[in-house]
């Protein structure tokens, strides 16, 4: 299963619900993302016979005079393609890297690299509302309706979700759909539709997911990635075992580059991971389930070995409870809690605790023969 399926399930509701066309067309165009994705390929650490040298992608992004963000959208919408390295026979998970000759074709490509550079170039709200010579009003209204999909988004200083979007992608829209820029808007978009139902998040969902599918062919990690939108309390309904659960949470990719670290953008950023339409969570959970299926047909999870010593990596995950929220994708790759208010005093006292053994440390060695911590009279 892919985003292809998903695209298409996708529009049929949206159709049914709103009646746009124009919508069905937008959920398509994320279908057809899925074709344009980068070249899943292997590639070997160990030199092999015709085998192309590949380097990092921080190199990559330098010999194609890209800011970091923008080689990673270009690898996503496949103007640039990546390899997985494998080495010492197992696979590196998550690990990409560009062959040179990637790099040398496309360096030797026409208006090098402004064109590369145009194709992956984001406008937000009221740049790509005058782009395509409309209101940001109305280009707002077409967004939440669906006919726009958003690549990317980050957060600004008042913690406020801003929406990117690429620039070809409005072009064409605007060439294509003319009828929805100028007058009133059809009544098929405004008829039975809630003016604040927003779609936006579904659609960067369903948009991420599908890149990050593309990019794997490993069973494990397509059930992780497919499974990364539903929260912990239904993963742990259709995921019983708890080693599964615990290999598809370190496999778990991480949705929204440049995590912040403060509690309030956490908490700004948290709806936007998690699948909160009824037809999307089930279709995720029946993506997961047969991508489970087919995963565990190809190899078991990993599992304690004989003598049984469980490694931190493959340790059980327990079981989330009805209260338990989402989790945030640790900087080893293991997945651990997302604070909570519960764990401020935990972090207040280990800092009282440490700043207590400085001091006693300092006195015992003002006066050595004074017992540590005894008032001085």
């Amino acid at each position: 299963m892919d985003i292809r399926m998903f695209a298409k399930h996708e529009a049929a509701a949206e159709t049914a619900a709103t009646g746009a066309t124009g919508a069905t067309a937008a959920t398509a165009a994320v279908a057809e993302e899925g074709e344009r994705g980068s070249t899943p390929d292997t590639a070997s650490d160990s030199s092999q016979d015709g085998a192309s040298e590949t380097v990092a992608v921080g190199r990559a992004a330098r010999e194609l005079e890209l800011k970091r963000g923008e080689f990673e959208l270009a690898a996503q919408l496949g103007h640039v393609r990546t390899t997985v390295v494998v080495g010492a026979g197992r696979r590196a998970v998550g690990r990409r890297e560009v062959e040179w000759r990637e790099i040398e074709r496309l360096r030797a490509a026409e208006r090098f690299p402004d064109a590369l550079r145009e194709r992956v170039r984001t406008v937000g709200t009221a740049e790509g509302a005058e782009l395509m010579a409309i209101s940001p009003g109305r280009f707002t209204r077409l967004a939440k309706a669906g006919y726009l999909t958003p690549v990317k988004f980050y957060l600004n200083r008042y913690r406020a979700v801003v929406w990117l979007y690429l620039a070809d992608e409005l072009t064409a829209f605007a060439a294509r759909e003319g009828t929805l820029l100028v007058g009133r808007f059809p009544r098929t978009l405004t008829a039975g539709r809630d003016p604040d139902d927003d779609v936006r998040p579904r659609n960067w969902r369903g948009r991420r997911i599908g890149h990050l599918l593309h990019l794997s062919e490993d069973p494990w990690e397509r059930a992780a990635i497919t499974g990364s939108v539903l929260d912990p309390v239904q993963r742990a309904e259709l995921v019983v075992d708890p080693y599964e659960r615990a290999y598809l949470s370190r496999l778990q990719p991480d949705l929204a580059h440049g995590r912040s670290e403060s509690e309030a953008a956490l908490a700004a950023v948290r709806p936007l991971l998690l699948a909160d339409h009824p037809d999307e969570i089930r279709w995720h959970r029946a993506s997961l389930t047969a991508l489970l299926d087919e995963a565990r047909r190809t190899r078991p999870a990993p599992r304690p070995d004989p003598q049984g010593d469980v490694s931190p990596r493959h340790r059980p995950e327990p079981a989330p409870g009805p209260g338990s929220g989402p989790v945030a994708p640790g900087s080893d790759g293991d997945r651990v809690p997302w604070p909570t208010a519960a764990d401020e005093p935990l972090r207040r006292g280990s800092g009282k605790r440490l700043l207590t053994r400085l001091r006693l440390r300092k006195e015992k060695e003002r006066d050595p023969g004074r017992p540590v911590g005894s008032e001085r009279r």
